[in-house]
């Protein structure tokens, strides 16, 4: 009787134009505390931190007061500044995507890769690729102390500046061109997988499989554009921040689509809380970190 009532129950939902929706992950919303442009959030396990770049200001100027800010896994801000572009010894002027690699943090910032020492934060070194115009998307390299980095080709305003290209770059300032075509469509998000470099493009709202030698094959084309961001999980399915959705997309391995989570404006380089399972969300024209609890 009791689930004779409830289907009805149910059918009388249905029929009223009213859905019952899946409950959503929870979040964490971490605003109001200082935040300045924040474009990527990185763990970084060893001291069990998020780590937030914050390019504070237009992204390809060269200011000097870019800074890195230091965030607990429960949304309190350690240290707002804790690495300073204005601080004496200290190079940061746009800082975008973040990778750790042991006991160095790789940041890109406009033509330079910058490498601080963990835990300390202090300046290694700057690593200038010439003729690069917007380093962006940053993943560690499958072994060995690399980083592959991309240039998304951005100029001031939506021109493109023909610069896209992808980079391997080494903690000891070498660094070689993995592949560099005008054509790709603003390269960002990247992530190494297998033998593999897996790219979403912002302008060309695609996502490519480009092999260690710059052969490029595009992927099933996500629901939205203006891509950013790229993880991919221990279960095989890669996540996608989308500005022109709003949204996180998640890319199966049947190859089709779902959306992970919506309202979600400019959502930026992403990263992965691997102790706790959760998805790290810099909301960047809202100046939030968004810390997505996985199922």
């Amino acid at each position: 009787m009791l689930e004779r009532v409830i289907s009805v129950l149910l059918l009388a939902l249905v029929f009223s134009g009213i859905v019952l929706a899946k409950k959503s992950p929870k979040r964490i919303i971490v605003a109001d505390v200082g935040f300045s442009t924040p474009e990527s959030v990185e763990y970084y396990a060893v001291d069990d931190v998020y780590l937030v770049t914050n390019i504070n200001g237009a992204s390809l100027a060269v200011d000097g007061n870019g800074f890195i800010s230091k965030l607990s896994p429960d949304g309190r801000v350690i240290d707002l500044k804790w690495i300073d572009g204005e601080k004496e010894g200290i190079t940061l002027n746009a800082p975008k995507g973040a990778a750790i690699i042991g006991k160095n943090l790789f940041v890109t910032d406009i033509d330079q890769i910058h490498v601080f020492s963990l835990p300390d934060g202090r300046q290694k070194k700057s690593i200038t690729i010439p003729g690069s115009t917007f380093l962006n998307g940053i993943t560690p390299g499958e072994s060995g102390d690399y980083v592959y980095v991309t240039d998304s080709g951005f100029s001031v305003g939506p021109k493109s500046s023909g610069t896209d290209a992808i980079y391997k770059v080494w903690v000891n300032g070498k660094y070689e061109t993995v592949v560099k075509d005008k054509n790709m469509g603003g390269p960002n998000g990247i992530s190494a997988d297998r033998g593999r470099l897996v790219v979403v493009t912002f302008n060309s709202g695609n996502i490519l499989n480009i092999d260690y030698f710059g052969k490029q094959t595009v992927l099933p084309t996500p629901p939205n554009n203006d891509l950013d961001g790229l993880v991919k999980l221990e279960d095989g399915r890669f996540l996608i921040s989308s500005w022109g959705g709003s949204a996180i997309y998640a890319l199966n391995r049947d190859q089709t689509y779902s959306v992970l989570a919506d309202n979600l404006d400019a959502p930026a380089d992403l990263g992965l809380d691997t102790k706790r399972n959760r998805l790290l969300i810099p909301l960047l024209k809202r100046n939030e970190v968004v810390i997505l609890q996985l199922e």
